[in-house]
């Protein structure tokens, strides 16, 4: 299952207060804040889609992710190349490393972090 654009900001938000009640994730958005109205409809959207959880605190709750950043990230990255890439992971290397602006300090980070999983395997 997938976030929409607003619940993934306000899980970003989550995933670095790790836990965080309704009014600290509404003082942690930037200005101009979306209205606490807001926030709890989409915490309930994301709570009903299993990201988030919540533990009750008498009326208040305080909320948790139940589902990790580079999990998420993950499955998000390899749907892309599925889709777009026709399931080729080089393809999808190709479009990145010449279709960014990457300096070449970032090109030799990434042939860097290759070499060290080519070691691995």
């Amino acid at each position: 299952m997938q976030l929409s654009k607003s619940e993934e900001e306000l899980m970003n938000i989550l995933w670095k207060q790790q836990k965080a009640f309704l009014k600290d994730l509404l003082d942690a958005y930037p200005e101009p804040r979306p209205a606490i109205t807001t926030i709890a409809t989409l915490l309930k959207r994301m709570t009903d889609k299993g990201f988030v959880a919540y533990k009750s605190y008498g009326r208040s709750r305080e909320y948790y992710p139940t589902v990790k950043k580079k999990d998420y990230f993950s499955k998000h990255v390899n749907g892309l190349i599925k889709n777009f890439f026709d399931d080729s992971a080089s393809q999808f290397a190709s479009f990145f490393t010449q279709e960014t602006d990457l300096t070449k300090s970032e090109l030799e980070e990434l042939k860097a972090l290759i070499d060290k999983e080519l070691k691995k395997k």
